[in-house]
């Protein structure tokens, strides 16, 4: 019989993605609100966190003012798409700064390391859609130098970089402004996530010539057939540049609500990539519910005997659960 928490102590448990920044939470303090925060990550076992910067919202009808107005962001925060970007980075320096020690973020190989010996949640930084940057190239740099280390082109809706993978938005390719940002991407030392690249935008993300693409949270093709999801072709590209696929929990993406659901995502993933490029990608607090028995990250210990009651083997389970994003980040924040 696996000890599970014996088990989640000892593996250095990561995570891909949570947009906690967006909300009006201290993620210093425990809370029953929302899915993670430092307390809540340290009982789960959870050592690295990627936090994801939201500053814009749903094709057509984009509410993410609305949301902004009713958590109470501050009235120079929301003035636009560059500051949102740049209070959420603000908000996790001083959480980090305010923990006592709970988390740092994690900008270096060796701030990584030293964290997990020290016992520190490492926070890694990354942005959804760089649409942030408001076209100005040059931005990249200032955002590396504030410790974020990866980000999406695209978002939820197309724009001035490229497609999104959301339906009806016109399957449009990257442009020349977005080409120029990869190359000022790889330039600094980030790596591209490729969680909402349209199709027609994933070849040439994936072909660039230095930058190392992984991808966030998602589903694959092979279990759930869906616009939202990876397929076979894309999980290989991706592993044979050495990078990882965290997959998504929500219901919506793998096909059912049960840790079942998630499970096969993972298999099918492993299937595909081989055992070291398959890890988790939430999607915590990103208004998207998670697999019934799943009230936040302290019920990880539930996928994990999921994937342990269905036969993958102990090693396999400490890599997708934490061992495949420890080695990734090891090696791009190096």
């Amino acid at each position: 019989m696996i000890d599970l928490d014996e088990l989640h102590r000892r593996v250095p448990i990561a995570d891909g993605h949570a947009d906690s920044l967006m909300w009006n939470r201290d993620l210093t303090k425990a809370s029953d609100e929302g899915h993670v925060d430092f307390p809540r990550l340290r009982e789960a076992g959870v050592k690295i966190q990627a936090f994801t910067i939201v500053t814009r919202g749903l094709p057509v009808i984009d509410g993410f003012p609305l949301f902004m107005l009713k958590e109470r962001w501050p009235a120079e925060a929301r003035a636009s798409e560059w500051s949102r970007c740049s209070f959420q980075v603000d908000r996790l320096e001083h959480f980090c700064a305010a923990s006592n020690g709970l988390a740092a973020i994690a900008g270096t190989k060796a701030g990584l390391e030293s964290n997990l010996a020290e016992g520190r949640l490492s926070a890694v930084i990354g942005i959804e859609g760089a649409h942030a940057i408001e076209g100005q190239v040059d931005r990249v740099k200032t955002l590396f130098d504030r410790g974020v280390r990866f980000m999406s082109l695209t978002h939820l809706s197309n724009n001035e970089l490229g497609g999104t993978s959301t339906p009806m938005m016109g399957n449009r390719p990257l442009t020349p402004l977005g080409r120029e940002t990869l190359d000022a991407m790889a330039a600094a030392g980030m790596v591209i996530d490729v969680a909402h690249a349209s199709p027609a935008m994933l070849p040439d993300l994936l072909s660039h010539r230095t930058i190392r693409p992984f991808c966030s949270h998602a589903g694959v093709q092979g279990a759930t057939k869906l616009w939202r999801n990876l397929d076979d072709v894309t999980l290989k590209a991706i592993a044979d540049k050495g990078g990882v696929v965290g997959i998504i929990f929500a219901p919506q993406y793998i096909g059912g609500r049960q840790f079942t659901d998630v499970a096969r995502h993972i298999e099918h993933a492993v299937q595909v990539m081989g055992e070291d490029g398959v890890a988790l990608g939430s999607d915590f607090d990103g208004m998207v519910p998670l697999p019934q028995g799943m009230r936040d990250v302290r019920d990880l210990k539930k996928l994990t005997q999921t994937l342990l009651d269905r036969g993958m083997t102990v090693r396999v389970v400490e890599k997708v659960l934490g061992h495949n994003f420890r080695r990734f980040w090891s090696e791009v924040l190096a």
